[in-house]
């Protein structure tokens, strides 16, 4: 958020404050047409911060609530039919500072990412706290149902190793102790796979969107996937 958007605000209100109590202390001197005025402009004063202030905080809703940073990129590359490499790249994080990069062999037609999602409730999101989540696996999808039951699957987890501390669930069971939580849930995106299509992913204040970025795999969605 712009800092002016607080500095002018409160610069507005302190000058206020001090115009109003001058007014108010010529008023009890018996300097009522200086204090009338010093009143009336001091109000004003403070006036004008607090509506500054209130369109900063809408000013900071649109931008936080409707925030969006990227989670992943995947690229997919052809080995056979039905069957695809997937590279799957994740950003900088605090725990892995340099990101990473993983490769695997999925079957389907589609790739698919899950996550879990910790999302907080609109007030919370404009005081700067943003959804929150850890991407808990990648599979293959495939277009038909019977290909979905009798062909083989393919699915990966990308969470810690079990026996780990789970956040998560912890805050799930302990959610009615959080006023802040609005939800916690799991999300997921998927998208076709093609040889050389390039997806990235992104977590939304309401869960996870992926978008092609190539022309190879804004061909291999067509229309119906742009």
């Amino acid at each position: 958020m712009a800092w002016w958007w607080w500095i002018l605000p409160a610069a507005s209100a302190l000058l206020g404050a001090i115009v109003l109590l001058r007014g108010i202390g010529a008023l009890f001197g018996g300097r009522f047409l200086g204090g009338f005025f010093g009143s009336a402009i001091g109000g004003s004063l403070l006036a004008v911060g607090a509506v500054t202030a209130l369109a900063g905080l809408d000013v900071q809703t649109y931008k936080r609530l409707t925030y969006e940073r990227p989670v992943a990129t995947i690229e997919t590359r052809q080995l056979g039919p039905q069957l695809f490499e997937a590279t799957l790249i994740q950003p900088p994080s605090p725990t892995e500072p340099a990101g990473s990069t993983n490769r695997y062999q999925i079957h389907g037609d589609q790739w698919r990412i899950e996550a879990r999602v910790l999302k907080w409730k609109p007030w919370a999101n404009v005081l700067g706290l943003d959804s929150q989540y850890r991407l808990d696996r990648l599979s293959g999808r495939y277009e038909a149902t019977q290909d979905e039951l009798n062909a083989p699957r393919s699915v990966y987890p990308l969470g810690p190793e079990p026996g780990n501390v789970d956040m998560w669930s912890m805050a799930r069971k302990s959610k009615r102790f959080a006023p802040m939580v609005d939800s916690l849930y799991g999300g997921g995106a998927f998208m076709p796979m093609a040889n050389g299509a390039r997806y990235e992913v992104w977590l939304t204040q309401n869960g996870l969107i992926a978008r092609p970025v190539n022309p190879a795999a804004m061909e291999a969605g067509g229309s119906g996937w742009n």
